[in-house]
């Protein structure tokens, strides 16, 4: 991405290291590597390979691919609806890593992590009284207070999930890729396999502009 400095190691044919010491050749470090390629170039040459192929094109299907195998090896059906939407954001997170779409650490985010972690210990303490009361209460109460005892549980895990994934996501853009690279279909197919309601994933601009594929796809797209 422009001005996100991305740096990674791989190897390569002798003849592939050969070439680019030769397109090194007699430029300053700012000079562009490929300078006789752009996008005009490159996406004729795609076309030629297969009709109607693009830089773009090849991009969604990378960002998209990635995607559903990410979705199919994080998602547990027996997880809870907070542990789902969690794989979908790891998922989600693979493919900004994959684009390289880093961010800054947000200026709130020692802040909110804070608050985030005095409401879990919070809740804790809540869930450790409550134990207490359900030991202690009459029979006829006791029910009740089970059913709260859950309820205070499933708060925490809920919680937790959320401190997971935004310590997780602090310095990544998943926006980009949620909105632009991936093919919404996929998001809504998982939804509607895990029975996550849509509005989960996706807010109300995201639903309106998706539309489409809310309606189009089922939950074996």
């Amino acid at each position: 991405k422009d001005s996100i400095r991305y740096y990674n190691e791989v190897p390569v044919k002798k003849l592939v290291f050969k070439n680019l010491k030769r397109f090194m050749k007699n430029k300053s470090p700012g000079d562009d590597l490929f300078n006789d390629l752009n996008t005009t170039v490159m996406n004729k040459h795609l076309n030629e390979l297969m009709e109607g192929l693009t830089a773009k094109v090849f991009r969604t299907y990378k960002a998209s691919w990635t995607f559903q195998q990410q979705l199919d090896k994080l998602t547990d059906p027996n997880d809870t609806e907070a542990e789902k939407i969690l794989s979908y954001n790891r998922a989600n997170r693979a493919v900004a890593k994959l684009c390289n779409h880093r961010r800054s650490v947000p200026k709130t985010y020692a802040k909110s992590m804070e608050n985030l972690k005095a409401k879990i210990d919070a809740k804790k303490e809540a869930i450790i009284e409550c134990e207490l009361q359900v030991m202690n209460a009459e029979q006829k109460k006791k029910k009740k207070k089970e059913k709260q005892l859950k309820r205070l549980k499933d708060q925490l895990t809920k919680l937790e999930v959320q401190a997971t994934d935004r310590e997780e996501n602090k310095d990544w853009n998943t926006l980009s890729s949620k909105e632009y690279y991936l093919d919404p279909r996929i998001s809504v197919a998982w939804c509607k396999k895990h029975k996550i309601p849509v509005d989960k994933i996706y807010t109300k601009t995201q639903r309106d502009k998706f539309r489409w594929a809310i309606d189009m796809a089922g939950e074996n797209f």
